[in-house]
This record gives structure tokens, C-alpha cells and sequence, in this order.
């Protein structure tokens, strides 16, 4: 599988869009993230699971799944190794983590995500406080 292949099937659920985070590349559905590719030089895509989820990604599939280093992959950031991936194992994994987030969105007593806004003057300038 290749990033373009990963983009195609992040884009493939409902309510997913590109968008960026430190400019790169993420996927978000209800405006928070499930997928990035921030790590696509690298050859891998990313997704957002529950530790249980990851753990048992990697038990599973070791050569394809690994958790991403330091405080992110203790948060359940999962690296996938595109080159190592099928279609139907990267749509699984991208499903798994789309899910969670749609399900994490619907929480109650979750605040429907709305844009920042930019606590600023007429000029542009920062308002002080």
C-alpha cells in the first residue's frame, strides 16, 4: 500500500477530511483527529486506537503494526507500515480508529467542536489582557 492508498480509504468513511497538524497531513471526523500521515517519509501511516486496540494489533500483526515511540504510542498512536499492508488490513485498521473517534465524539456531555476564534483587534493585533 502506498500514502495515496492510505488517503483514499481515510477519506472513504463518513464525515472524514483531510486537513493538517503541524503541516502534515491528519484525517478528522467531528473535527478531531483518527489517521495522520506525519510519518509517511518514514513509510508508515498513523492511526489513533485504545491501548487494548493496539496491543492487540501488534500481538496480531508485529510486522505491520508497532506502536510510534515515546509519550504518543503510549496514547495508543500506532504506526502502520504501508509497504507491508493489504487493502483489506488498512481499511480494517483505519475503520477500527475512524470508529473510535466517531464513538468518543458522541460521548455525552461532549461540546460540539466549533472553530477557534481569534482573540483579536480591529487591526489584527492581539488584545491585551
Amino acid at each position: 500500500m502506498h500514502i495515496n492508498d492510505f488517503r483514499r480509504i481515510a477519506l472513504s468513511f463518513e464525515g472524514a477530511v483531510e486537513s493538517s497538524h503541524m503541516g502534515q497531513p491528519d484525517f478528522r471526523v467531528g473535527g478531531k483527529i483518527f489517521a495522520t500521515l506525519a510519518s509517511a517519509h518514514q513509510g508508515f501511516g498513523n492511526i489513533k486506537l485504545t491501548l487494548e486496540q493496539q496491543q492487540a494489533f501488534v500481538e496480531e500483526l508485529p510486522e505491520i503494526f508497532l506502536p510510534i515511540p515515546g509519550g504518543w504510542g503510549r496514547m495508543g498512536m500506532t504506526h502502520v507500515r504501508l509497504a507491508n499492508a493489504n487493502e483489506d488490513l488498512l481499511h480494517g485498521a483505519l475503520h477500527a480508529a475512524w470508529k473510535l473517534r466517531v464513538e468518543r465524539n458522541s460521548k455525552p456531555g461532549k461540546k460540539p467542536v466549533l472553530p477557534a476564534k481569534r482573540n483579536t483587534t480591529k487591526k489584527g493585533r492581539r488584545k491585551k489582557h
